[in-house]
């Protein structure tokens, strides 16, 4: 299925209240020492470099320095940033409830939260915002739009759109209100018996979410439940446990942190008693799950509670503190690393050694340690975590990651849903011939060129050729190379149709139902859906991967 963009995983943090650091009193004079002579190199170039130095912006580029040092989770946050980090870890804020993108060069509603003023107000995926109160945002930044969006709770906002299909321009007056982003990107039944949870963030209330979704999926049948948690980049800590506690007894532990300070040493265990113990689960699971999302999804394998299907995880086993600093700034540092109950830690990178270009080196495969679920099946630390079943992801075919990393899958959805009436069913929908070659014809247009590595080295070699007052005959062959090989890349979008069309027949029902259509779209194509469902079709298979007495074959 293809996922929506995503904040990177270094973004998300997993958030533990902590008290004050120790510091050892060995230490204390080299760190005294260390920044004496900080502020003394700091002061010098300020009174003495040739030119006007801006004193803010040069100490914000020596934080990063050394903190680039360490690794990509601590994080310096200004003042300035501390409403946007709030916002990513609380889900809160005050507005419009609509996400916007740049794209094309205009700014567009990239995603509506339901039940908040601008879908209330029938705002659509899509739609160019062209004026906010009266003032053009042509050329200006997403962030600089965002702001003027954002207001307090009540006050009103005038926003122009620009729709596809629409020949006059959407005026709409929107009334701000508080914000609570949902934690569940969608949640329902995917057949008669098998539920689904498509869990995109680990803000506040996320484990009440999923109880509350799982009670009502009961209500219509659910006898099977999938956990979505690809591409989740984690987030707070005790909603991992939470709900982990919502399928094993309460009083188990679900995750341990380990750091180089006392303080740091916890263990967290289910507090509430569950909401299923039997309820067969299937979590899904993607090279773009890590953090929060690893503790779930490792918990519930360490438990033999739920069969994982999908793509060997991230790889983060580490724990990050916010500590306030003067005059309203943070640091977000890592302090620790976490332990799920079999004993193992995941985190696949260490930051402490690096290798001549700065680049943490993964763990090596002979020194990583085997460990044993509750059951008794082996897994492995210092890597991610090896899914159950493992499937092939389709989202790595290279000109599909171009096409989808472009935003043209995005632009031509927007421009098909504006002539296009929603179908009934989206998931009996599906691009015919016609439609197929006029998105390729589209592509063609804007200047879509899937680049390869042997684009770029003909580009190197007829550039050599030229320059070395190459024979004609070589030129002439490094131009038919180029001819052959666009011919070629003409030949993928034959070769590759399905896989292409049933993206984009995702993020088109994404336009015309939010999550919910592009799961329901998703259900003929989607592999590890596919291969969930057909797992709790064979209950015995099921069962013995559980046990570790047999193993499903992963497609």
């Amino acid at each position: 299925m293809l996922k929506k963009f995503k904040l990177p995983v270094g973004a998300a943090a997993l958030l533990i209240l902590v008290s004050g650091f120790l510091i050892p009193a060995d230490r204390y004079f080299e760190i005294a020492r260390s920044l004496d002579i900080f502020s003394t190199l700091f002061k010098e170039v300020n009174a003495n470099y040739v030119d006007e130095v801006d004193p803010y912006r040069l100490a914000e580029k020596g934080i990063g320095a050394m903190l680039e040092s360490l690794d990509p989770y601590t994080t310096f946050i200004p003042e300035e940033s501390a409403e946007a980090f709030s916002i990513q870890t609380t889900g809160q804020y005050a507005g419009i409830g609509a996400l916007v993108v740049n794209l094309d060069k205009k700014v567009l509603i990239s995603q509506p939260y339901i039940d908040f003023p601008a879908h209330r107000a029938g705002v659509r995926v899509g739609d160019e915002i062209v004026a906010v109160d009266g003032k053009s945002v042509e050329n200006l930044p997403v962030s600089a739009v965002t702001t003027m969006l954002k207001g307090a709770p009540k006050t009103q906002v005038e926003v122009v759109f620009n729709r596809p299909g629409e020949k006059k321009e959407i005026k709409l007056l929107l009334t701000r209100e508080r914000i609570k982003v949902t934690n569940i990107a969608w949640y329902g039944m995917v057949d008669e018996q098998t539920g689904y949870i498509g869990l995109a963030e680990f803000t506040t209330g996320a484990g009440r979410e999923i109880q509350e979704a799982i009670r009502q999926m009961k209500k219509s049948g659910m006898k099977n439940l999938i956990l979505d948690l690809r591409d989740n980049p984690g987030g707070l800590l005790h909603e991992a446990v939470n709900i982990v506690g919502l399928f094993i007894p309460k009083g188990s532990e679900v995750v341990k942190t380990k750091g180089r300070l006392e303080d740091f040493n916890k263990t967290y265990k289910t507090l509430s008693q569950p909401e299923d113990l039997e309820l067969p689960v299937a979590v899904l699971v993607s090279n773009g799950s890590a953090s929060a999302s690893e503790i779930v999804a490792g918990a519930l394998q360490d438990y033999d509670r739920a069969v994982l299907v999908g793509q060997k995880t991230f790889g983060k086993g580490l724990v990050q503190t916010t500590r306030s600093l003067s005059y309203n700034a943070q640091l977000k540092v890592t302090t620790a690393r976490y332990y799920i109950p079999s004993g193992r830690c995941i985190q696949a990178l260490n930051y402490a050694s690096k290798n001549e270009q700065g680049e943490a080196q993964r763990n090596a495969d002979s020194l990583k340690q085997a460990f044993k679920t509750a059951g008794g099946r082996i897994v492995y630390d210092g890597g991610g975590l090896d899914p159950d079943v493992t499937t092939e992801t389709i989202a790595a075919m290279p000109i599909l990651a171009q096409l989808a990393g472009s935003g043209l899958m995005f632009l031509y959805a927007r421009e098909f849903c504006g002539v296009h009436p929603a179908p009934a069913d989206v998931r009996k929908f599906s691009l015919n011939d016609a439609q197929y070659s006029d998105f390729t014809a589209w592509l063609k247009k804007r200047g879509f060129t899937y680049q390869t590595e042997l684009d770029v080295r003909l580009k190197e070699l007829e550039a050599l050729a030229v320059a070395q007052e190459s024979s004609g005959d070589l030129l002439a062959s490094v131009v038919q190379l180029k001819n052959n090989l666009q011919t070629a890349r003409e030949e993928l979008f034959i070769k590759h149709r399905k896989t292409i069309s049933e993206f984009l027949e995702e993020e088109i029902a994404f336009h015309y139902r939010l999550e919910e259509g592009r799961v329901l779209s998703s259900l003929k194509s989607d592999k590890e859906l596919l291969m969930a469902k057909k797992l709790f079709s064979d209950p015995v298979s099921f069962s013995k991967i559980l046990s570790g007495h047999g193993a499903y074959p992963g497609r």
